[in-house]
């Protein structure tokens, strides 16, 4: 299939990007040209300002696409300036489970309901990132119900790859002893796998499924469980306090996120447990 990628230098992106190639479709990725990528003559490009409906609309003309996968698509405007230019068959949009108010145990698709709340055309500044993830999906289920696309729900996804370094926060505070102020130690939450999440997101794209979807890893994990841990492998304690630094799963909720759709299609995810603690230990390795 011919597919446009809207992002995907980084992080799960690239993962995705690699297992569409090596799947054998012909993959175009739309970029601003500022971010390097190690495709080389594997992809072609495009190069548009996201944020910007004109250049998108000249990027895209005359050009036809299987799928789109949006990557980068945060706010209603986003998902207008794309969906108003593209001429594509399936439009796959990269949301996230912060739609969800709140995010609860067993969250299912429906926990979220793009028809009923208010749309507003909103910029990436309008509002907090819950609010305008929100927004995306409500431009998708309002104002374009007729077209065929699919929005993809995920966690925090990690990896040895995460550049926001959310995880190895937790690690490198303990290890050094740096307060940190926690407000959810004994949640439970739900997470995904970079490379997982990428290769699921290459999965969804040969498949003629639209609405919504949640992929997670199986089971959850509380950051408790996760400081212990880390306590355990290196023999210092963790400093919590009040006036620490805030902690970036700090609000989050107790959660899980059910992914039966997803595993009715035959996709399966893999267990938590079964790699988290080889992820805590390679941040372990790193900072030492």
């Amino acid at each position: 299939m011919k597919i446009l990628v809207i992002g995907g230098t980084r992080f799960f992106g690239v993962h995705m990007v690699n297992e569409l190639l090596a799947k054998g479709h012909d993959i175009t990725i739309a970029t601003r040209g500022m971010a390097k990528d190690g495709y080389g003559d594997r992809v072609g490009r495009i190069i548009f300002q996201r944020t910007d409906e004109q250049s998108v609309k000249e990027a895209l003309a005359g050009k036809h696409f299987d799928v789109i996968i949006d990557k980068i698509a945060y706010c209603s405007e986003d998902i207008r300036y794309v969906m108003e230019a593209a001429d594509c068959d399936r439009y796959i949009h990269m949301s996230s489970t912060s739609v969800y108010d709140p995010k609860h145990w067993n969250t299912v698709e429906s926990d979220f309901d793009g028809r009923a709340g208010k749309l507003i055309w909103c910029d990436r500044g309008a509002f907090p990132y819950e609010e305008i993830k929100r927004q995306a999906e409500y431009a998708l289920w309002q104002a374009y119900p007729d077209r065929k696309w699919l929005a993809v729900r995920y966690p925090f996804a990690i990896g040895e790859d995460d550049y926001t370094k959310r995880l190895i926060f937790y690690v490198e505070h303990t290890m050094k002893g740096i307060p940190m102020y926690i407000d959810n130690a004994d949640r439970q939450m739900g997470f995904i796998r970079s490379d997982e999440a990428g290769r699921f997101l290459a999965f969804l794209a040969e498949q003629d499924v639209t609405g919504a979807v949640n992929g997670s890893s199986d089971g959850t994990i509380s950051v408790r469980e996760i400081l212990e841990y880390v306590e355990q492998k290196t023999g210092e304690k963790a400093i919590l306090q009040e006036d620490g630094d805030a902690a970036p799963y700090n609000g989050e909720p107790e959660y899980s996120i059910n992914t039966d759709r997803a595993k009715s299609m035959g996709f399966e995810f893999s267990v938590l447990s079964d790699y988290i603690y080889d992820l805590l230990d390679h941040s372990i390795d790193s900072i030492r």
